[in-house]
């Protein structure tokens, strides 16, 4: 693709989602180099132009608006065609998994996260962040993939994902239910997934719920 046809970039996140502030700060990074970008909360709104990521969506976007651009990617994180589906990162987090696994790829119009795959990296962790600290590095992640195919595109080639794939469910509120006669160490990771907000952690006592509130403190 001609170098002056690549300008206009469209970021899409369609919901109120955690990431829109990484999503705020990668328009202006896209925009310094030397990039026509902006940020839409409809698929309606989707430019015509060079690239459209799409980050944090929960809605089907209509092959309609994806021919707007000749490329739509989006950011999953985990080794495709393994962990397609709903929340990689939390369910790797559930398993242990301190090396999260990262695509940028084409978004594909009949099975999801099915698309070629043109950047592979990974999230490391240490073992201990709780949701608001890996969800940072899960941003900060999507804006360097992001970044990376503006800069390298002329060097990049896309490859076809191989092999058997598997698939994450949606992750529910029921899911954060903690089990009381299991350890605080033995449901720890647990504990690093839960959403105070969304999906707070929970055991039954009877027929109701207690629910738990995680914190964590910033150790800067």
């Amino acid at each position: 693709m001609d170098s002056n046809n690549r300008k206009a970039v469209t970021i899409l996140v369609d919901n109120d989602s955690w990431i829109l502030p990484y999503a705020e700060r990668l328009v202006q990074e896209i925009q310094q180099l030397g990039r026509d970008a902006e940020l839409v909360r409809t698929a309606e709104a989707i430019r015509e132009g060079w690239v459209c990521f799409l980050l944090g969506c929960v809605k089907i976007v209509e092959q309609r608006y994806l021919k707007r651009n000749h490329h739509n990617l989006v950011v999953h994180e985990s080794d495709l065609p393994k962990g397609r589906g709903f929340a990689p990162m939390a369910w790797q987090i559930l398993q242990g998994a301190n090396s999260i696994p990262v695509c940028l790829l084409e978004a594909s119009a009949g099975e999801p996260d099915a698309g070629d795959i043109w950047l592979r990296d990974s999230i490391e962790l240490e073992g201990q962040e709780t949701l608001p600290l890996w969800r940072q590095l899960q941003g900060e992640k999507t804006i360097e993939l992001c970044t990376g195919f503006v800069r390298e595109y002329d060097s990049l080639l896309p490859v076809k994902q191989t092999g058997e794939p598997s698939w994450y469910k949606r992750r529910r509120p029921a899911d954060s239910e903690l089990d009381p006669d299991l350890s605080i160490r033995e449901q720890f990771n647990l504990l690093r997934t839960v959403d105070n907000e969304r999906y707070p952690a929970f055991i039954r006592v009877g027929d109701r719920k207690l629910f738990f509130k995680v914190d964590y403190e910033d150790s800067n």
